[in-house]
């Protein structure tokens, strides 16, 4: 059986912690942060864990990141 492929673009967005969950960066941070209230601003700050439904499709991109 061939080894399957980690998709790269996973690879480079998210990453796991200890426990297994998926790590991401905050969304809606990228640019328009003008329009945006200084409260989303702060409070989208630093990393965030995905939903559970968001991470089992990102560990099936990630099959060796266990």
């Amino acid at each position: 059986m061939p080894k399957m492929k980690t998709k790269a673009a996973a690879k480079k967005r998210f990453s796991m912690t200890a426990s297994g969950k998926v790590k991401s960066a905050q969304a809606g941070k990228r640019h328009g942060m003008i329009k945006r209230t200084t409260k989303f601003i702060r409070d989208a700050r630093g990393t965030t864990v995905l939903s559970d439904a968001d991470a089992k499709i990102v560990k099936k991109y990630m099959p060796y990141n266990r």
